[in-house]
């Protein structure tokens, strides 16, 4: 099947469009579909992953559901039959790659959690001893696992990259009882997963949420513990010290590091072993968390979560 590189719904008005989804305004509601490109050092690559926005938007569903003891979720149905009669008729491009949620008020912050030093953590750690204003202890290594998780936000910016601030930052820009809020939200449904994937062979390494608000609510949005927002490493042969190999990806960026690119548009084209392999992760990751085949496009799962 080719990819999903751009969603077409000439029925309904396109909200926004992001590096991955496509999202359209349905009232109070929005219809979101996951295409399937990919990004990296925030530049969307001219090659896409087939089935990559599938194996996203099922594995989200399969963590809202998982998790909706912790917080509520603004997932209202991924089945294409329940969907607005004007929607049925782009089935093949909705069937297993798409969701309508509730509209909330997103709040403008990256809630990241670390369980492990890595990435930039790794980087602010070497520097100053601390990620985010949380001194740890000196000594660690890199891929050291961190005990407990640490929250560790980030701005969420519409161009460039996101930058780590610290939680007084949060506090100053949400208030300091939403601020706690996303906080231990955060940390709880991090440290669930993280017990879930280890028990099936995965390291959750790092991860970031998104939460909006709605009737004064704290909703969880986006995606949720998927290959594009979170760090997997394979239990088997997990070594601190050294950088790991991953589900996630990080394969891609490596590769992409191994190339005189200024990572800058245009992205260079992706080879069909890079391009294999990468799907191969994604795809790896879904059916070890969930223990379930992919389903393929046209006969996926569907998921609806607590209001």
């Amino acid at each position: 099947m080719a990819p999903l590189i751009h969603s077409d719904i000439a029925s309904v008005p396109l909200w926004r469009r992001g590096k991955v989804r496509d999202v359209y305004d349905l009232g109070d509601r929005l219809l979101v579909v996951t295409t399937d490109r990919i990004s990296a050092f925030d530049v969307v690559l001219g090659s896409a992953i087939p089935e990559k926005g599938v194996v996203l938007n099922q594995l989200s569903l399969f963590w809202f559901e998982q998790l909706r003891g912790i917080v509520a979720n603004h997932v209202l149905t991924s089945s294409v039959d329940e969907y607005p009669a004007e929607l049925r008729g782009y089935r093949a491009q909705l069937e297993g790659r798409s969701m309508i949620v509730k509209k909330t008020e997103a709040l403008p912050v990256e809630c990241v959690v670390r369980g492990f030093l890595v990435g930039s953590g790794w980087k602010d750690y070497q520097k100053s001893g601390s990620v985010c204003g949380i001194q740890l202890p000196a000594g660690l290594r890199e891929s050291d696992r961190l005990e407990p998780a640490i929250f560790t936000p980030s701005t969420k910016a519409e161009v460039g990259h996101d930058e780590n601030i610290s939680f007084a930052a949060v506090e100053k820009e949400i208030g300091a009882a939403r601020a706690a809020e996303v906080r231990d939200v955060s940390l709880r449904l991090y440290t669930e997963a993280r017990t879930f994937a280890e028990a099936r062979g995965i390291l959750l390494a790092d991860t970031k949420f998104e939460f909006g608000v709605r009737d004064g609510r704290l909703v969880w949005i986006d995606e949720a513990l998927t290959p594009d927002s979170s760090r997997f490493w394979p239990k088997d042969g997990y070594t601190p010290g050294r950088s790991q190999p991953s589900f996630d990806k990080q394969f891609l960026r490596d590769y992409l590091e191994s190339l005189a690119w200024d990572k800058k548009p245009p992205a260079p084209a992706l080879p069909d072993e890079i391009i294999q392999k990468t799907r191969a992760r994604y795809v790896e990751a879904f059916t070890r968390l969930t223990g379930r085949a992919l389903p393929a496009a046209g006969a996926a799962t569907t998921g609806a979560a607590s209001a």
